[in-house]
């Protein structure tokens, strides 16, 4: 069931507020940005992002993600994805981290799944998972 989450960056520069179902999962991705960024993400609709700030976009190399970060304090708060993607339309992935009223015990409860983005096979698990 979808509960509305609020949440932002460390300085508060940007904000948010979030419908997400966390029983739904998250996800951790090993492509370049997301091992290094240590990204771990809950999926949401992008109606379903209310945002405010002025976020800096940044593209990698992936055309169709933007991933949207603090320019005062760097912290990475959210991506959108255009399509083309492996879903076919556009979806908004949101850093867990980065929501303020959710508990410990919520983010262990929620299920887990890790994708290859390194091999551009995001279905796919990567061999190795306890880096991410």
């Amino acid at each position: 069931m979808k509960r509305a989450y609020q949440g932002g960056c460390h300085c508060g520069a940007l904000r948010f507020e979030v419908d997400l179902d966390l029983a739904a999962g998250t996800f951790k991705c090993n492509c370049s940005y997301c091992a290094k960024s240590r990204f771990w993400i809950a999926r949401a609709e992008p109606r379903d992002l209310r945002a405010s700030g002025e976020p800096t976009d940044y593209l990698g190399h992936n055309p169709v993600a933007h991933h949207f970060f603090c320019p005062r304090c760097g912290v990475h708060v959210y991506d959108r994805v255009d399509a083309p993607n492996m879903l076919g339309r556009p979806y908004v992935n949101v850093s867990v981290a980065c929501l303020d009223d959710v508990s410990v015990d919520e983010l262990i409860a929620a299920p887990l799944r890790y994708g290859d983005g390194l091999h551009n096979d995001w279905a796919s698990t990567p061999k190795e998972t306890r880096h991410l």
